[in-house]
């Protein structure tokens, strides 16, 4: 059993997996001030809530699109562990054949979506990662890592509709009643939902006609249930498809 941690913008999810199982997996603020120490007493206390055994630990591994926290978590977990975690990063051995302008640029979190994806889905793939951003990574039938897009997250772009403008407040992001809003709270929530769903149905036609044929489209992401039901298109919602990347790229970087 390894602990798996990917540190996103607004979250930390991290969660006990190995080759059969993942034992849990669990969501806290990412908070760039905390010290090893701070993240080690969290680190701990979410083990024991969800009684997993340390001494089933075998090793870590990390994944972070903030990079000040990633050794500050690779400490906390060999606090708590006794060993050291990878960093998914320079170095690590992903197996990805990226052909992007610049392979280097591309998020840590892009290539275990699409490390994991190309283990599991049929190719070319589509995946949908919906966080503080929403990207997309676009795989070829031969498994390229082609490029892809990034749009302004759903909660991203409705704090900047409550905060830019005079008249509209806070909402939560709950279920619309219907398409046609009849009051401001529910335009709001219409046009969150129903405006992101057509986007990545729009999205996928025009990927879809670019690549000449039909992908396999994949969601991840804590914003993805949110959204995804409301779609045409068909897309597969995998909450788990980032821990299982980084499973895969632990096993793949294992000294033998």
């Amino acid at each position: 059993m390894i602990i798996a941690i990917d540190v996103g913008n607004t979250n930390i999810v991290l969660g006990c997996i190995d080759d059969q199982t993942i034992y849990f997996t669990a969501r806290l603020s990412t908070d760039r001030f905390k010290t090893c120490d701070e993240y080690a007493v969290t680190i701990r206390n979410i083990l024991e809530l969800y009684k997993a055994d340390l001494s089933l630990v075998e090793g870590g591994i990390i994944s972070s699109v903030v990079p000040a926290l990633s050794t500050v978590l690779q400490e906390a977990v060999e606090k708590i562990t006794g060993r050291r975690s990878l960093i998914v990063g320079s170095g690590l051995k992903t197996g990805l054949n990226i052909l992007i302008d610049n392979p280097a640029q591309l998020g840590s979190d892009l290539v275990v979506d699409a490390v994991a994806a190309i283990a599991q889905y049929p190719k070319p793939i589509m995946i949908f990662d919906m966080g503080t951003a929403t990207t997309l990574s676009v795989v070829d039938p031969h498994g390229n890592y082609l490029g892809g897009m990034i749009i302004p997250g759903v909660t991203l772009a409705l704090e900047a509709l409550s905060s830019r403008t005079s008249q509209l407040p806070r909402i939560r992001l709950d279920e619309p009643k219907r398409v046609i809003g009849t009051n401001t709270v529910d335009c709001m929530q219409s046009g969150i939902i129903y405006g992101n769903a057509a986007m990545l149905d729009g999205i996928i036609d025009r990927v879809e006609k670019e690549l000449g044929t039909t992908p396999t489209v994949v969601a991840t992401g804590g914003l993805s249930p949110s959204i995804v039901p409301y779609c045409k298109r068909k897309i597969i919602y995998d909450g788990d498809l980032m821990l299982k990347g980084l499973l895969l790229l632990y096993n793949k970087n294992q000294k033998k």
